[in-house]
């Protein structure tokens, strides 16, 4: 990182590529705040751990998809840190529904997989960038997913809604610079909890990859982080998939 201890928020940082990164930023020498939902208890755990390594972390509360808790999240940190640096947008949620089961995407998904993984990252940055801008090298990246940019995934309304985060990227790169950076990553597979069950069907997409392996969550943590340090970059959606869409 450029300054010593900048400040960071990674949303849903108790697990997967969200714990991945909040432990990747603390090495590098950020203050952590951990976001969780429902997960306390694997964010305390992410915590912790960062603690123990010598790292600066704490939990934080709220559920993104609602905006009065997001901008009360937001001022908590702020306040408590001197300001926001980074943030990481990294909450999501997805229905496993098959593609052409049209009728299943009532609804009520839809309501619920654009609450959190389109408004839930806007409200984000939008409380975050005045803060942002006070520290003069703010930077946001938003976890799309490759199912925005092939439309299969695991249910037509994520995929949606990954495509509508890469979208949502270019217009906050436009509307937040010169101050601002604002990038998404686009990751394929990554071995994280999502996969539990479908650990064969996992193994059979490797062998069909170019690298022949499923990403790591840490591997995607790596580039976020890289991007985050990279202060040439914005408004780019960057994949991270083995090869699976080249």
């Amino acid at each position: 990182m450029e300054k010593k201890h900048p400040i960071a928020l990674v949303t849903g940082g108790g697990t997967g590529i969200g714990r991945a990164t909040a432990i990747e930023l603390a090495r590098r020498g950020a203050v952590v705040a951990v976001n969780y939902s429902r997960s306390q208890v694997e964010a305390k755990e992410t915590v912790q751990f960062i603690i123990g390594e010598g790292g600066q972390a704490i939990a934080i509360q709220a559920d993104v998809s609602k905006d009065e808790e997001v901008r009360r999240m937001v001022a908590e940190i702020a306040e408590r840190f001197g300001g926001l640096d980074y943030l990481v947008n990294n909450a999501s949620i997805t229905r496993h529904i098959p593609l052409d089961d049209l009728d299943a995407a009532v609804e009520e998904v839809w309501d619920e997989l654009y609450a959190v993984n389109v408004k839930g990252m806007f409200y984000c940055a939008r409380a975050a960038a005045p803060w942002m801008k006070r520290s003069g090298r703010g930077a946001i990246v938003n976890v799309g997913s490759i199912a925005g940019l092939t439309g299969s995934g695991s249910s037509l309304p994520y995929a949606v809604s990954k495509a509508a985060v890469h979208g949502l990227t270019k217009s906050l790169a436009r509307a937040l610079a010169p101050e601002i950076r604002v990038c998404s990553v686009a990751p394929g597979a990554v071995a994280t909890r999502w996969w539990a069950g479908r650990e064969e069907q996992m193994s059979r997409l490797s062998g069909h990859l170019p690298l022949q392996r499923i990403s790591t969550a840490e591997d995607i943590a790596g580039l976020i982080c890289s991007i985050l340090e990279q202060p040439s970059l914005t408004g780019q959606i960057i994949t991270a998939d083995s090869g699976q869409t080249m």
